[in-house]
């Protein structure tokens, strides 16, 4: 029976309507296996779980668990626990004037069951929208007991005039205020053990303890933590009685594949429409962005147990069309295409969002940022040009040889970061054995892309060590590795 929460007013309208109760745990997870059946999408806008987390998720959801979602930074951990919102049904009733969200047939206030003793079937209900039953709690050093579970109200008792003896005279904390709600505590590990020790009643029993009170508060709560496990160590640990009292601990990961990296990055990126409408973003430029993040996952230099966030890619497609942007507004010109030069404004964005071990310190963060966007274009290389061994025969033809040959025979060639459009393009038109090669092995690029794979194609002889590349203030310049040392000869 469908109830309409604009003509419910009071407890007798709530029971003719017909209305059940039920515990959060069984709202949630009702309504997942109504979407379970019809094929609806759960956890919409989170890629890369499809398979691994969100299956995961769901039993734990089906089992009536308390969660515990352990992962490393910018995993989408808190994004699950938000969404888990869109599982609660869109309205409940509550006690109106309840400070703890009192269902208005199973009251466990002093306050409601006061009411509810007095009026009885004229008991005001108010209702209580699903967006705002998510309370979230980031754990810091400073969260006391009484922030989460309550404390004796001095100021209450005297406006009042009870005796700290009377259970009125209680402030209740976060905790029993998201009675019926979803409360998520980030980053448990970093809560003192003490503050950890008082959620084990709530977790088994479901009860609460405030100072010398005898209070029982049989509530409703579904708590999800979540931890990243560098904590454990750093900063501190999950108790183990706790632990015991999580239903179920999730593990999350780091999207496995390219594609489901770019879909991330390209929902969550903060961009501008004119940016859009005048940067063109080459699907190579965005696979090398991507490659970026996998490569500092595994490089020498990065600290892997405190990993590297999503928002790495994320703020540095930002800057990568920024960088577009703000050369666009210098020349007046209204429309530009991605260049792998404008890959030096995503190092800010990289170099803030590493952890470097004592080696990757010693190089310096912008010179590991450079290599690991070396190390990129080195793995994406061969999927569009033929592979360059590390060792070859002397004699051994090479299908870069005529371009290397120009550069040795040339002064060199240089590529201005600020160049605009038409100085950019005559710049690597006038390579021809690198329009040969793009030709040959890339006939059908789009011509929008075909520069930025020209430059790729320098850069990839460089990471190669068929070439050198030298960093000037305004650019770069690309040379044959001997020639000009052998012309001074």
């Amino acid at each position: 029976m469908a109830i309409n929460p604009q003509k419910i007013k009071t407890l007798g309208q709530l029971k003719a309507a017909g209305y059940q109760s039920k515990s959060i745990k069984d709202e949630l997870r009702e309504n997942l296996r109504e979407k379970i059946k019809q094929g609806k999408t759960v956890f919409e806008g989170v890629w890369g779980y499809e398979d691994s987390v969100i299956p995961e998720l769901e039993r734990a959801i089906l089992s009536r668990h308390n969660i515990n979602l352990l992962g490393l930074r910018g995993q989408a951990k808190t994004r699950l626990a938000r969404l888990m919102v869109n599982l609660l049904d869109e309205w409940i009733p509550v006690i109106a004037g309840s400070e703890i969200n009192d269902d208005p047939l199973r009251p466990i206030s002093r306050y409601s069951k006061e009411l509810l003793a007095q009026k009885g079937d004229e008991t005001p209900v108010s209702w209580l929208h699903r967006d705002e039953r998510f309370y979230e709690k980031l754990a810091t050093p400073d969260v006391t007991v009484a922030d989460l579970i309550g404390d004796v109200d001095p100021i209450k008792a005297a406006n009042l005039k009870l005796s700290y003896a009377d259970e009125r005279v209680i402030h209740f904390g976060m905790i029993p205020r998201a009675n019926r709600c979803i409360f998520v505590i980030n980053e448990l590990p970093d809560l003192q053990a003490r503050i950890q020790v008082s959620l084990f009643n709530i977790l088994q029993e479901g009860d609460i303890q405030i100072r010398g009170f005898k209070l029982r508060l049989p509530l409703d709560v579904q708590f999800v933590f979540t931890a990243n496990p560098e904590d454990y160590t750093n900063r501190g640990s999950i108790v183990t009685p706790l632990k015991d009292r999580i239903g179920s601990q999730i593990l999350t990961h780091y999207p496995e594949e390219i594609p489901t990296a770019r879909r991330i990055t390209e929902q969550e990126a903060q961009l501008d429409e004119r940016q859009t409408a005048a940067v063109h973003v080459p699907e190579l430029a965005k696979d090398l962005l991507e490659q970026i993040s996998f490569e500092a996952r595994k490089s020498e230099y990065v600290d892997i147990k405190s990993g590297v966030s999503a928002r790495t890619s994320i703020t540095a497609y930002e800057n990568l069309l920024s960088t577009a942007e703000r050369r666009l507004l210098n020349s007046g010109e209204d429309k530009s295409t991605i260049r792998l030069s404008d890959f030096m404004g995503v190092i800010p964005a990289i170099t803030g969002k590493i952890e470097l071990v004592y080696e990757g310190e010693q190089e310096g963060a912008d010179t590991v940022a450079i290599r690991l966007l070396e190390e990129a274009i080195k793995t994406l290389f061969p999927d569009y040009f033929p592979g360059i061994k590390k060792l070859e025969h002397k004699d051994e033809d090479s299908p870069y040889d005529e371009l290397i040959n120009w550069f040795f025979n040339g002064e060199g060639f240089e590529l201005v970061d600020e160049a605009n459009e038409e100085e950019y393009t005559q710049q690597l038109d006038g390579i021809r054995p690198l329009k040969a090669l793009l030709k040959k092995y890339q006939p059908d690029i789009p011509v929008q892309d075909r520069y930025f794979l020209m430059e790729f194609l320098l850069w990839g002889l460089v990471v190669h060590k068929k070439l050198s590349k030298h960093r000037f203030t305004q650019g770069y310049q690309f040379k044959d590795l001997y020639g000009s040392y052998i012309s001074k000869l």
